[in-house]
């Protein structure tokens, strides 16, 4: 059955002499894997570029149950970005991002609500100017609640200074939890900063490089938690000398 659909690129490998496998997250089928094949002269269709992470596309698909690798009819540029590659830093945030939901995404299914969240925000980070640098702490913090795990908001203020943070049970308590998947209390406060954040205001939290390493591995350590099998991430280290 043949699919039109808009897909998000999060990553390709090489296959042979002339082919590539090519992972995307769909707007109408979720998550697909596809064998491309690339013509070795610029007058094809399907071009190498085209298969870059976080790259937004509209692709013409044959899509069959029970099928690893479908095929790749055709495939075109959705929206073409202008500031991402040609700028270190944000070609750093998009291959980290590509990477993590290339692990976090690994059965998601169809859910357009998602589609949007991730093509929206890679939009707005390719349009901004500035002030982008908590762009992935916000990304994965929001991206949670998508997953199912969002962590609970806690009621009242000066209670919340002394709480702990369950990783397990992603919710914040007065009473240090019996097992050692936990926060103290110093960084369980990054856990409700967090929630605080979005990209028009992530600007306004000054955090040093140090804060944002450490939030990194916090919420990191949290997909842990909750998606099996979740790696370490290889593009972490060259974010965090950029960041």
């Amino acid at each position: 059955m043949i699919e039109k659909t808009e897909g998000i690129v999060l990553h390709s490998f090489k296959y042979g002499e002339s082919k590539i496998i090519v992972d995307m997250f769909t707007r109408k089928k979720g998550r697909l894997s596809f064998i491309v094949t690339v013509p070795k002269t610029a007058k094809g269709r399907l071009k190498k570029q085209y298969f870059q992470p976080m790259t937004l596309l509209e692709i013409e698909c044959e899509v069959r149950q029970c099928i690893r690798l479908q095929k790749l009819k055709d495939a075109r540029i959705l929206v073409p970005y202008v500031s991402i590659p040609s700028s270190p830093d944000k070609l750093a945030i998009t291959l980290f991002i590509a990477e993590f939901l290339y692990h976090s995404l690994r059965s998601e299914q169809h859910d357009e609500p998602l589609f949007e969240y991730i093509a929206d925000s890679v939009q707005w980070l390719d349009a901004v100017t500035e002030g982008y640098a908590n762009f992935h702490l916000t990304f994965l913090m929001r991206m949670s609640r998508f997953l199912g795990f969002y962590p609970n908001l806690v009621e009242g203020g000066e209670e919340r200074d002394s709480m702990f943070f369950d990783l397990r049970e992603g919710r914040f308590c007065s009473v240090a939890p019996t097992h050692r998947d936990f926060l103290q209390p110093d960084e369980a406060r990054l856990i409700h900063l967090m929630m605080r954040m979005d990209y028009p205001t992530m600007h306004l939290f000054r955090l040093s490089r140090t804060d944002r390493h450490r939030i990194t591995d916090v919420l990191l350590q949290y997909y842990k938690q909750h998606l099996p099998d979740f790696p370490e991430l290889k593009s972490l280290a060259v974010l965090q000398q950029l960041w």
